[in-house]
């Protein structure tokens, strides 16, 4: 059937379903006519999912369950798609293949990238863009599964000991239908649908070939345990939420699943016996053990409760209306000024996008809501094209995802900030207001091996506007990280506010003296002489620069 005829299924035909509902005749026109608007699978997959609010859970348009839905859709004959890029080129040999053939004690010849000097012991990552030609073939040569692409939401761990890659962990979504979890955690079809993507399954875990100099003790349970400390954190990364529950099966004909007993997973039945393989499901009558390892204490409530994990622990599917034409791109002081300023760390050569445009447009994208690269991507393209070219960019190209993440991987995130942070504080008159300073660690940023990320902000109390923000040294605290984050921005007239770590006194001489600012800080307890110096003082206000005649007194 000619997919773009516009003739419905035929009668008796089994009903599509996706993402819980029936697709009727109106939805499949709507999918046909993006067909004809669009030139490559993905772009109809994003307008598809524009038009009918296909969401992931962390907001994001759901484009990989989308296309699979319109190949579904092609081989039936309701549709009829472009040319996918793989079906465009020529067929080669892979590298995968080769070293699929390669004999099982055989060693791959991918190398990963070797951590730095000071990494000693077991160091599990993340596996980078230029090492998944690498995992796979690893997977393919060594593992009795072979390599199968994750499927949903996927992350792929490496692991490391004494700089040598040991190990390869890959995570993706979470089974549909597991009947003996559901049971565990008392789960209804409606939580469970709601709350399905905060649970990851472990679908492959490797141990390589290891000389016998290299061989370690408990490596596979150090490995999991290494690999679960920084799931949810690498999830939240990567998709926008965090991961609540892990699950694996264990082959128990195969394997006694001892590694994970050690890592203390939890063994609460077997499975029926069934698999899938794409769309069907078909019976193996191999059962295999069900294995399920928390992350959250609060697990059960936050996946089981009547309350919804996203108002608790999770991300809302927020959608934010921006009018970028309102922007001031334009004219003295305006945005596209501070930009021209910064340097593109990309080859000269073949570029397409000039850097101004595309932080300009990324920018635009965060704001609208975007929370990846991908996101970012399908915003801009949605984006009316003399919009496009009024921030720098072009009416008819617009940038992919591998664009800005090629971009972002290699550009100065701090300069950025600095200068950004800069201009919004010259947008708004600071003198007589209130600009806080607060230092907060940021959510995710601990995966057990480093310390956390802890950023020291300072924000206009109206309106909200962050003018500038510094990490804070690992040995050091938010006191020492105050001088950094105000020496380029211009205060002058304003009043810092802050809690008591700030109550020094080289705090406040700085922002006095050097500033050109006043300053209102909480005192505690725990600095007791100063405390009584204030309640002795009189109403009147006095600064770091004047000194009271009362012996004794202090003027902090």
């Amino acid at each position: 059937m000619d997919g773009r005829s516009g003739k419905g299924p035929k009668e008796g035909r089994k009903p599509l379903h996706f993402r819980g509902r029936v697709l009727d005749g109106s939805t499949l026109r709507l999918i046909r006519r993006a067909a004809l608007r669009a030139d490559t699978r993905v772009q109809i997959s994003g307008r598809v999912c524009r038009q009918l609010e296909w969401r992931r859970p962390n907001g994001d348009l759901a484009i990989r369950s989308c296309m699979a839905l319109l190949n579904r859709l092609e081989k039936k004959g309701l549709l009829r798609l472009p040319l996918s890029p793989v079906a465009r080129r020529p067929r080669t040999r892979g590298a995968d293949a080769e070293c699929a053939r390669a004999p099982a004690t055989g060693r791959c010849t991918f190398e990963f990238q070797v951590p730095g000097d000071d990494a000693r012991g077991l160091l599990v990552r993340p596996v980078l863009q230029a090492e998944r030609d690498a995992f796979r073939a690893a997977m393919a040569q060594h593992h009795y599964l072979g390599y199968r692409q994750p499927p949903g939401e996927s992350i792929l761990h490496v692991g490391f000991w004494e700089r040598k890659p040991v190990a390869l962990v890959s995570w993706a979504s979470a089974t549909l239908h597991n009947a003996a979890r559901d049971r565990w955690l008392g789960w209804d079809p409606d939580a469970k649908s709601r709350r399905l993507h905060l649970v990851a399954t472990n679908v492959r875990f490797l141990i390589l070939p290891l000389e016998e100099e290299t061989k370690v003790s408990h490596l596979a349970s150090q490995t999991l345990a290494a690999s679960l400390r920084r799931l949810s954190r690498d999830y939240e990364s990567a998709y926008g939420h965090r991961i609540l529950l892990a699950e694996t099966f264990v082959d128990q004909s195969r394997f006694h699943g001892t590694c994970y007993q050690a890592s203390n997973w939890i063994c609460v039945g077997e499975t029926s016996g069934w698999s899938r393989r794409g769309t069907v499901y078909w019976k193996h009558g191999e059962r295999k053990a069900v294995f399920l390892y928390p992350l959250h204490r609060r697990f059960r409530d936050l996946l089981a409760g009547a309350q919804s994990p996203v108002d608790t622990y999770g991300h809302k599917e927020t959608t934010v209306i921006l009018d970028a034409s309102r922007l001031p791109l334009d004219g003295d002081g305006c945005l596209f000024e501070v930009l021209r300023r910064f340097k593109d760390p990309r080859d000269p050569r073949g570029i397409r996008h000039s850097l101004p445009g595309l932080l300009a447009q990324a920018a635009v994208a965060r704001l609208g809501g975007a929370k990846s690269f991908e996101a970012m991507a399908h915003h801009v393209r949605e984006l009316p094209g003399e919009l496009r070219v009024r921030l720098g960019g072009s009416e008819w190209k617009s940038p992919d995802e591998s664009t800005f993440r090629r971009l972002f991987k290699r550009f100065d995130i701090a300069a950025f900030d600095r200068e950004i942070g800069g201009w919004f504080a010259r947008q708004e008159e600071v003198s007589g207001q209130g600009l806080a300073i607060d230092g907060k660690t940021m959510r995710g940023s601990y995966d057990g091996d480093s310390v956390p990320v802890h950023l020291v902000s300072a924000v206009l109390h109206k309106g909200a506007t962050v003018v500038a923000q510094t990490r804070v040294a690992e040995k050091s605290n938010e006191i020492t990280s105050v001088q950094p984050l105000l020496d380029e921005i211009n205060i002058e007239g304003a009043v810092v506010t802050g809690d008591a770590m700030f109550a020094q006194t080289k705090i406040a001489e700085y922002i006095v003296e050097e500033k050109k600012a006043d300053y209102l800080v909480t005192v505690k307890d725990n600095q007791p002489t100063l405390r009584i110096d204030i309640e002795n003082m009189s109403l009147e206000a006095f600064s770091p620069g004047v000194r009271r005649a009362q012996p004794g007194a202090r003027s902090d």
